[in-house]
């Protein structure tokens, strides 16, 4: 079931870089990006409502709230990055190079996170690069 999810991560973020692709034209992609922030702050407390999960946020501990605002943090840096690319750049060069995060996630999971890398992983990752660095060129 992960993997239907996973599929629909893949889809959004592909229909990410095409509207946002249009909607920095002629706006200053920080603005930009706070726009779009502000939509998925509704979008996801609206969620976090209507499932009725807002009192877990009681249960969380300190090493949560930590990484969750690590990942928020990085999250906002991603996209500030991400939204300039895009006014910069094509799209279909800036994607590429923004998936290499992939292969940078699959590394930084088997330092960090103790993951195992598996030849197929590492080659799948080694893949990823040169997909993008074919793209790029």
């Amino acid at each position: 079931m992960w993997w239907i999810y996973a599929l629909l991560s893949a889809v959004f973020a592909s229909l990410t870089a095409i509207f946002a692709k249009v909607g920095v034209k002629h706006v200053d992609s920080d603005l930009a990006t706070a726009i779009r922030t502000v939509v998925i702050i509704i979008l996801a407390w609206s969620i976090v409502f209507f499932k009725g999960v807002a009192p877990g946020i009681q249960n969380l501990t300190k090493q949560n709230w930590l990484f969750l605002i690590l990942s928020g943090c990085a999250t906002g840096l991603s996209w500030l990055f991400y939204f300039k690319a895009l006014q910069l750049g094509e799209v279909s060069k800036v994607a590429p190079i923004d998936k290499l995060s992939v292969a940078l996630t699959i590394i930084l999971a088997v330092i960090f996170l103790k993951e195992s890398l598996t030849l197929k992983d590492a080659i799948g990752a080694l893949l990823i690069i040169a997909g993008a660095f074919v793209l790029i060129l």
